[in-house]
């Protein structure tokens, strides 16, 4: 019995994915903002919340670069594919029993 997992637009990790992209787009716009109103250094938000950790601001931008070619390329799991999750799944499949 499905309980409305399979109807939120994806798994997990394509869930996320589309986060961190929106997070980049935001980001990009921001920066680009900031210098067109002349600010120096622009307004990138990830570097204003993590520069002091530049490890951490440089995992943040890997991590978006990673949801972009995701979202690309696209998941290639049941639920992203199917629109039904493992679970649903396997309830939801034929019986073979008696077929040759």
């Amino acid at each position: 019995m499905c309980k409305d997992c399979c109807k939120k637009g994806g798994c997990t990790m394509a869930i996320i994915a589309k986060i961190l992209v929106i997070v980049g787009g935001i980001n990009w716009g921001l920066i680009g903002l900031g210098m067109l109103l002349g600010s120096v250094d622009g307004w990138n938000v990830v570097n204003m919340i993590f520069g002091s950790v530049s490890t951490l601001e440089a995992i943040i931008y890997v991590l978006v670069g990673v949801g972009a070619v995701m979202m690309i390329f696209g998941c290639k799991c049941g639920k992203c594919i199917n629109g039904v999750c493992e679970s649903c799944a396997k309830e939801e499949a034929p019986k073979t029993e008696g077929t040759m």
